[in-house]
């Protein structure tokens, strides 16, 4: 099934028939605009026989007449995986790299790191760059929606805790910064235009990706070449931290990241779980 959120804020899902069915009744009214994904997610056990009867039903809105907004719009963390394809470590640190003859360390010693929930952006939106002076760059990624409380979570099992996928980009500014800094401004994290159920999903560690600028191909891979995958991901997180329904795992960034610049257009293509556009602007 393939969940957004558009107009107004309003809960959806994109039926059979090619419309948008709403799903905004399937939380409790007073549900804050921004909680609500959060909220279907952590009911979705309730929700999903009545949510999947309407998506078979249809009869919604055109999704051409609708707006879709980022499908998870305040996720409470947002953790991301640094280093995580060994050809992206190979090209950040050798002869041409940003980091040209630094040790560039994996997932596997730095594990991961924090991107405010602030950053997220929808497909109705932009990517802002803030200064005219500085390099950010692309970073095509997969992002993975949590669908139940994740504490301790073996590598086993990890899956079962997946609620589903979303084409992300992890914007980043190049610098000596932290990198929770350098990647959380505002709308450096775009994602959707949908979240894809896990069960629509039977193998999230091996999906092919790529990426375009200005119809350009910069990255083209595929999440088998992981160094950690979804599962470990999990794992390794919720060790340390209790992972919440909507929590967002950005799991790493393939070779090909290049620069970006006001006026061009970013688009991140995963078959199977959906093509995300965003155009490049200047901050005003």
């Amino acid at each position: 099934m393939r969940l957004c959120v558009y107009n107004e804020g309003l809960l959806g899902a994109l039926a059979e028939d090619g419309t948008i069915v709403d799903l905004t009744d399937l939380v409790p009214a007073g549900t804050p605009v921004a909680e609500r994904m959060n909220e279907l997610i952590a009911s979705w056990d309730a929700a999903h026989p009545v949510a999947h009867d309407r998506v078979a039903a249809g009869g919604g809105t055109p999704e051409a007449a609708v707006t879709l907004r980022a499908p998870q719009p305040r996720p409470r963390n947002v953790i991301a995986a640094p280093v995580n394809y060994h050809k992206h470590q190979a090209e950040m640190g050798g002869d041409s790299g940003v980091y040209q003859g630094r040790v560039i360390l994996t997932v596997e010693v730095r594990k991961g790191f924090v991107k405010a929930s602030t950053s997220i952006v929808g497909p109705d939106g932009v990517i802002e760059l803030p200064w005219p002076d500085r390099r950010f760059d692309h970073e095509a990624e997969l992002g993975v929606v949590i669908g139940r409380v994740a504490s301790r979570v073996a590598e086993a099992d990890a899956l079962k805790y997946v609620f589903g996928y979303t084409p992300l980009l992890d914007i980043t500014l190049r610098g000596d910064e932290d990198r929770s800094f350098r990647k959380s401004m505002d709308t450096f994290t775009p994602i959707g235009p949908y979240i894809v159920t896990a069960d629509d999903v039977p193998d999230p560690e091996n999906l092919d990706l790529w990426l375009t600028v200005n119809g350009e191909l910069r990255q083209k891979s595929n999440t088998s070449y992981l160094i950690y995958g979804v599962a470990k991901l999990i794992s390794v997180y919720s060790e340390v931290m209790t992972l919440q329904p909507g929590d967002i795992i950005a799991t790493g960034t393939p070779e090909g990241v290049g620069p970006i610049v006001p006026g061009d257009t970013v688009v991140l293509t995963i078959p199977g779980i959906g093509e995300l556009t965003m155009p490049v602007v200047a901050r005003n």
